[in-house]
């Protein structure tokens, strides 16, 4: 088949056939058929994708830069190295260039792109069956009974939700930002599927972002309605109330509805005060590999963890000295980098002849692996890669990431956002220091001179941007907005007065969403500039509501007829080309 988002949404291998005559005595469809409500629970299991958005959007972002561009900072100043990708089309990634080298592996674009359709194909395939049980009023010759029908709904609740959530990760990966109902109808959105395939060849029209948002609200909605926790075995390996609740938040802030975003995010704590779901994490010193971290911090034990699905990728394998990592300016503007409560906590390290320092949130030092000076850190909670042996003997298996999906921690920052957008800065500030609260250690004598937050320091630390005689942080921690001109909004709009605050959300969001790729989201529907330095002397920057915050549609999908994103010529603004005699910087 043409499409690769094509999926006969459940197909065993027809194996053991021992002749021509038992081959002939089989039922030539490698369907299985669903008859109970035990088969469709068992089917939603594959409705989470397995592939991971985080290398495609986190290569994207200022979170990462390349090693083998000069340094400006103390100590190796014009230092570059010489290493390799860890893939080819890394290389195309960092660029913002459409994908070409590599359409395989569930870290690519097409990677995301069939995860994301195959698990729409299993919600489909179960709402299908469900309707088809309402319409007869029978499962499997017998009426539907009231414990039927109260599993049913579950089933329905979570199928919905799979549906909308795996559109909106197609819609935030390949489609330009949200940008309000009337300027949403005039951009491409993805095709939102609703039945399963029975054609051998569809063809599917993209319509518009906005019809995109509209269908992802009317799923997100269902499945608010009858998503429960009853009947799951392990709720957060589902989409479950607090999961649900956040993603509704999470959906709506892109949307501008902030009024909603509290309503949800709020919803997503299930009437608990969230300093009840503090995080411990910070405080473990009794683990001996490093997956024993990653495991912790996605482990369904952890009240702050709503949600988490299980990926193949090898995102985290670009950090061990691999060409393309989290160093320098981004590493210094996320993990490794000074706040507005932790800035005088001050670590130090040699390289050569010179002493480094540095200010660190102290819960980060034990957390952080890194692969030398030279080539960056990463923080190991929610990258690390857990490894599962198939044959210990010959070193193979599958290589997994476990996403921390939805998070109290990302809720609250959701919350504190929308707050500061309906005017209450008092509450979006009390969201602001328990999210730095919870980073505190318990252990205080390891906090170093870390403090509680206050509103003088977030005013102190982000407030320079118009003026030029504060302080500057540094690193790209500071970032400029241009939330009103993505996403114009007659009723809220960001003043002076909430400015710094904003540029603490993003500030925390970043670090929160470290690695998980989230942050390009934030940067397309903030309309943050990115600069990305390549090689020797190449400069890209990707500048507000540029085409290419759109990740191109996958190239063997462009060829089967789906209308690709629309491209300007793009070339760094320095760069070397052949001609007959030698090479020729161009400007």
């Amino acid at each position: 088949m043409k499409l690769r988002y094509r999926i006969l949404f459940i197909a065993i291998a027809l194996i053991g056939l021992s002749s021509c005559s038992d081959f002939l005595e089989k039922v030539p469809d490698t369907r299985v058929y669903l008859v109970n409500l035990d088969q469709l629970e068992q089917l939603l299991v594959t409705g989470y994708t397995t592939s991971n958005y985080a290398l495609v959007a986190e290569m994207s972002t200022d979170n990462v830069i390349d090693n083998n561009s000069p340094s400006d900072m103390k100590g190796s100043e014009g230092v570059r190295y010489h290493l390799s990708s860890y893939e080819q089309f890394d290389e195309q990634v960092f660029a913002w260039e459409d994908v070409d080298l590599s359409i395989s592996g569930g870290d690519t674009p097409s990677g995301v792109w069939s995860g994301c359709y195959g698990a729409i194909a299993a919600a489909n395939a179960v709402l299908e069956k469900i309707e088809e049980f309402e319409q007869t009023g029978e499962i499997e010759g017998e009426p539907i009974s009231a414990s039927d029908r109260a599993r049913m709904d579950a089933i329905k609740g979570e199928a919905y939700m799979i549906r909308a959530y795996h559109h909106y990760i197609l819609a935030q990966i390949f489609c330009m930002p949200y940008r309000g109902p009337e300027i949403s109808k005039t951009l491409p959105g993805i095709p939102y599927a609703t039945k399963p395939e029975t054609k051998l060849d569809p063809k599917y029209d993209r319509g518009t972002l906005q019809e995109t948002y509209d269908n992802i609200e009317a799923d997100l909605q269902l499945g608010l309605k009858y998503v429960t926790e009853d009947f799951y075995e392990v709720p957060k390996y589902h989409f479950n109330i607090a999961s649900s609740n956040a993603f509704a938040a999470r959906f709506y802030t892109v949307k501008r509805e902030y009024d909603k975003v509290v309503e949800y995010a709020t919803a997503a704590f299930k009437g608990n005060d969230p300093s009840t779901m503090r995080n411990d994490f910070w405080d473990q010193t009794d683990f001996y590999y490093y997956s024993d971290i990653a495991r912790y911090y996605s482990s369904v034990e952890r009240p702050g963890n709503f949600m988490m699905i299980g990926t193949y990728s090898t995102w985290d394998r670009r950090f061990y000295g691999y060409r393309f990592s989290c160093n320098r300016d981004a590493l210094r503007g996320s993990i490794q980098g000074p706040g507005p409560s932790w800035e005088n906590c001050k670590w130090s390290y040699r390289n050569g002849k010179d002493k480094v320092s540095f200010s660190m949130m102290p819960c980060y030092q034990y957390f952080c692996v890194s692969a030398g000076i030279e080539y960056g850190s990463f923080f190991v909670g929610n990258c690390f890669e857990q490894f599962e042996y198939t044959d210990k003997v010959a070193g193979i298996g599958y290589v997994h990431m476990v996403r921390p999906e939805f998070t109290s921690q990302e809720t609250i920052l959701l919350r504190a956002e929308a707050n500061l957008f309906l005017g209450n800065i008092d509450a979006a500030f009390e969201d602001l220091y328990l999210w730095n609260h919870e980073h505190l250690l318990l252990d205080e004598s390891r906090n170093g001179q870390m403090t509680e937050l206050t509103k003088d320091q977030i005013q102190r630390f982000y407030s320079y941007y118009d003026n030029p005689a504060r302080r500057d942080p540094g690193f790209g921690i500071v970032k400029q907005f241009h939330i009103d001109e993505v996403c114009p909004s007659d009723k809220y709009h960001l003043t002076q007065e909430i400015e710094p605050y904003m540029q603490c959300v993003q500030h925390f969001r970043r670090i929160q969403m470290i690695h998980l790729g989230n942050r390009w989201f934030d940067i397309k529907r903030f309309g943050f500039d990115v600069t990305h330095k390549m090689g020797i002397s190449d400069v890209y920057h990707l500048e507000v509501l540029d085409p290419r915050y759109a990740i191109q549609i996958p190239s063997e999908v462009i060829g089967a007829g789906l209308d690709p994103n629309t491209r300007e010529t793009v070339r760094p603004e320095n760069s070397l080309v052949v001609n007959k005699d030698a090479f020729v910087r161009v400007n």
